[in-house]
């Protein structure tokens, strides 16, 4: 009986020690999530002029990065497009000309500009590296998204890629109010809620007639509680501005209901007697 038991114990050691160890499934690997791809959407002269385009990247039909584009790192090439026309921005001077788009197929006329010398010679070549690459016909492509990009395909390869930002139109929902300010040489300390020692723009409100000349009364020097958009303020400089004034929907508590946002420069004058901080 014994040796039965043993023999028993035996098979079952020796069936134990052949079964091969469970492994454990070996774990699937991760799906790497794949990378959004913008929407493409149809080129429309809308979709343009909501946005200035600003100039992202440039390369040439080999691939390699057109320097000469790049001549402003702080202020890239803008374009922007309104009236079947399209402005070029940040260049030595500012250029302009009409355009047709057929689908995908955006034509530039020859652009005219303005005659500004600048002391920079990469600043002044700019203007002749940018006329060359936009006149002419050339395949543009939109992608949408929160921040759209234009490409602009030329016949010879190049390959030019904007960046879009809403225009304060598309930002506050309407066309806004022309007017205009004349803008102080300086600030002056002013009360705020939230910023201690608030500093103000001192400006009042002036008139121009059909033919650009001034007409009535300026109005009262008053304290404007927050920054005209795209101006830059320069202690010691009397400017007149125009300006786009927009209604904000909806605005914070303490928040200012109009936006301001810059036009463009009227006049610009040195005030010597001005006092300098």
């Amino acid at each position: 009986m014994k040796r039965l038991a043993l023999l028993t114990l035996s098979v079952a050691l020796a069936t134990a020690c052949s079964r091969a160890p469970e492994t454990p499934p070996a774990a699937e690997p991760a799906a790497t999530p794949a990378a959004a791809t913008p929407a493409t959407t149809t080129v429309d002269a809308a979709m343009l002029s909501a946005y200035h385009w600003k100039l992202d990247q440039a390369v040439d039909a080999k691939g390699q990065r057109i320097e000469s584009l790049f001549a402003r790192a702080d202020k890239p090439v803008q374009l922007d497009f309104r009236d079947n026309r399209i402005g070029v921005a940040n260049t030595c001077n500012r250029m302009g000309g009409g355009y047709t788009l057929e689908g995908e197929r955006l034509t530039v006329a020859d652009l005219a500009s303005t005659l500004m010398a600048c002391a920079d010679p990469k600043l002044m070549a700019l203007d002749q590296e940018v006329g060359k690459r936009l006149q002419g016909p050339q395949t543009a492509a939109l992608a949408g998204g929160e921040s759209p990009t234009l490409t602009l395909t030329g016949a010879g390869g190049d390959v030019l890629t904007f960046r879009g930002e809403a225009t304060a139109e598309t930002r506050y929902g309407g066309a806004g109010e022309t007017a205009f300010y004349e803008v102080a040489p300086e600030t002056k300390p002013c009360s705020h809620p939230l910023i201690p020692d608030k500093q103000c723009l001192q400006v009042r409100e002036v008139h121009y007639d059909a033919q650009g000349l001034k007409t009535g009364t300026p109005g009262e020097w008053q304290p404007l509680y927050q920054d005209i958009e795209g101006f830059e303020h320069v202690a010691g400089t009397r400017n007149v501005v125009r300006v786009k004034r927009y209604a904000i929907k909806n605005p914070p508590a303490d928040a200012p209901s109009t936006a301001y946002v810059l036009d463009m420069v009227v006049e610009s004058e040195l005030v010597k007697d001005a006092p300098r901080k």
